[in-house]
């Protein structure tokens, strides 16, 4: 039987990892940081978030209790460009952790496919 996304992407503390990488980057990056100023008081929680979210939407044990996309990101105006610096973190994220090509596709698909929910809504 095939792996889990969540497996192949190295369980709960492979996960964790990315999304607190990916996080570390949001925060620094340039076209994208000042999304997070709120977020700074609490980046442990945020990263908590993203990883929670991640876990479970990669078949994994967590159970997401946050807001969905279009909740957490309605009235933002959220740009194309920004989305993309966004989901360039994240490759970059998982390049770090030595993600093999076929996870960072599937990962890459399924970040694509929320667009709708956080772009311009």
């Amino acid at each position: 039987m095939e792996k889990t996304l969540y497996e192949r992407l190295g369980g709960s503390e492979g996960i964790t990892n990315i999304a607190n990488d990916a996080v570390d980057l949001h925060l620094k990056n340039t076209k994208i940081a000042t999304r997070f100023e709120n977020a700074k008081a609490d980046v442990n929680s945020l990263k908590n978030g993203a990883a929670t979210f991640f876990i479970a939407g990669t078949g994994g044990p967590a159970v997401y209790k946050g807001k969905d996309m279009m909740k957490t990101h309605q009235g933002m105006n959220i740009s194309h460009s920004e989305f993309f610096s966004v989901i360039d973190d994240v490759m970059q994220a998982l390049d770090k952790n030595n993600i093999e090509q076929r996870e960072k596709e599937e990962v890459l698909f399924v970040l694509y496919s929320m667009k709708e929910e956080i772009v311009f809504v």
